[in-house]
């Protein structure tokens, strides 16, 4: 590891005692490894996050950092900005249990291979332009982890390619599938119905390729808790008053707040305009991811 990273690591060790933070979240990709020679303060956890689905950071030596790591949260393998790093990491050390809402957490971030460059203090409780804590709380008891994280990942890689090189806008309705079903109304033939489940499985990898082809469909994605897609094309008509999202959405947002308030679902809605992806929950806005900026 080199030396600025570990000064960064170091004072962020610091200003976490400072502030009476839990945690200190450490993005991996941007180390050449954890080698980290000094003493981790007595109370304080390390969260490691990566995009690596196998990293390998010396987590046998005695003083890495990935050995002495409470956990490690994985997160989608796309570009995004630092503050999208962070907001990925919480919301999906949240979903898994990992981060405990109104835990203090120290992150410290950076560009891959290139050394960790800044850091920030989140508390989980008061934090609401990252993310909605209370909402948080009881995803994992709501949504597996594993399927919270495989709908995010899809939607992350919409956001970020689109269909066939063109921006896509749809919403994935996960969780509490029945009421949902019951509160929705088919607008196209279902073109999941009569396939076995497990070929219809969120899990499974070969189906994104024809989750992929669907997102151009108007309508929603509806999956159950266990991850088999229910059906595609399918009309939310639960709505809600607007006071409570932010200016400037549109009806696939409010859809997705409707739904979501009258149901324990949790919705994704990838915006086709901006290519953002928001996650909503108990009819608020849980999360925003906003889009990386293209590269030039």
């Amino acid at each position: 590891m080199d030396a600025n990273s570990q000064t960064m690591i170091k004072a962020a060790m610091q200003v976490a005692q400072k502030n009476g933070a839990q945690s200190v979240l450490i993005y991996a990709d941007a180390l050449d490894d954890l080698i980290y020679e000094s003493p981790i303060p007595r109370g304080l956890q390390i969260i490691v996050a990566t995009k690596k689905k196998k990293p390998d950071y010396t987590a046998d030596a005695k003083n890495s950092l990935g050995r002495r790591a409470r956990s490690t949260i994985s997160i989608p393998k796309i570009p995004t900005t630092r503050l999208g790093l962070i907001k990925l990491s919480l919301i999906l050390g949240t979903s898994q249990g990992a981060i405990t809402p109104g835990e203090v957490v120290v992150c410290i971030v950076g560009k891959e291979d290139q050394g960790l460059d800044c850091f920030q203090i989140v508390n989980t409780l008061r934090e609401t332009e990252l993310f909605t804590s209370q909402a948080a709380g009881d995803i994992h008891e709501t949504i597996p982890p594993a399927i919270f994280q495989a709908v995010l990942n899809i939607c992350m890689e919409l956001s970020s390619k689109g269909r066939e090189g063109k921006p896509v806008g749809t919403i994935f309705v996960v969780g509490d599938d029945d009421k949902v079903m019951q509160l929705s109304k088919q607008m196209i033939i279902n073109p999941f119905k009569g396939y076995d489940e497990e070929d219809r499985n969120i899990l499974n990898p070969s189906l994104k390729e024809t989750i992929r082809e669907f997102s151009g469909l108007d309508g929603s994605f509806v999956i159950s808790a266990d991850g088999t897609v229910i059906t595609a094309g399918r009309y939310l008509g639960a709505t809600v008053g607007e006071g409570g999202l932010p200016q400037g959405l549109g009806s696939r947002h409010i859809a997705a707040a409707g739904i979501t308030a009258l149901t324990k679902a949790v919705a994704f809605v990838i915006s086709e305009s901006s290519g953002d992806v928001r996650i909503f929950k108990d009819g608020k806005v849980l999360m925003e991811v906003e889009k990386a900026p293209s590269r030039r």
